[in-house]
């Protein structure tokens, strides 16, 4: 079985992947995949080099935000991967980013409930009443929430992957782990 290397943007995007391939009973050891946090999109080259057809030529996949799609694709291009949608390539985009999606998949309420469950419910308003913060839509005061502290988006990811329910997760993240028993 070739290995799979799944690149992913960040930490926190590691930190999701993980727990969802585990709740959905995958043993990513076993099944010689690797999720690798690139430490920012624009970075892909150099692990496309490492990992790709010229590389170790690991099966790639990989979840991006949308802001970084189109370099992603011209990168997976360059680098003899393939061209084409990059869902057909393994390569999953999320709107804005996975924090995004996963706040839409579980709903406010939810999201409210697991940062109560962490004890910063009074930081979380403190933060919406913040004079750049007041006209804000809750998903936008959220996101700010879980970008805006050192360590949250690594802090939360996890704890949200664990608020969803049975059988939910947002589509490009069900999508990639989808893709890991599927040989190219």
């Amino acid at each position: 079985m070739q290995a799979t290397t799944v690149l992913v943007e960040g930490e926190s995007d590691r930190l999701a992947v993980l727990a969802l391939a585990l709740r959905r009973g995958h043993d990513l050891t076993a099944e010689r995949v690797t999720v690798v946090p690139m430490g920012g999109a624009t970075s892909i080259v150099r692990f496309l080099d490492h990992y790709g057809p010229n590389g170790a030529n690991h099966r790639l996949l990989g979840l991006c935000d949308e802001g970084e799609s189109r370099g992603i694709a011209r990168a997976l291009g360059r680098a003899g991967v393939g061209t084409g949608p990059l869902d057909e390539l393994g390569f999953h985009v999320c709107r804005a980013d996975l924090e995004d999606e996963l706040i839409r998949c579980l709903g406010i309420d939810a999201v409210l409930n697991v940062i109560d469950a962490q004890g910063e419910l009074a930081s979380f308003r403190l933060l919406q009443r913040q004079p750049s913060q007041r006209e804000q839509p809750v998903s936008a005061q959220l996101r700010r929430f879980f970008g805006g502290r050192s360590g949250n988006k690594i802090r939360y990811a996890p704890l949200l992957v664990a608020a969803l329910p049975a059988g939910q997760a947002p589509e490009p993240l069900s999508r990639l782990i989808g893709d890991f028993r599927r040989e190219s």
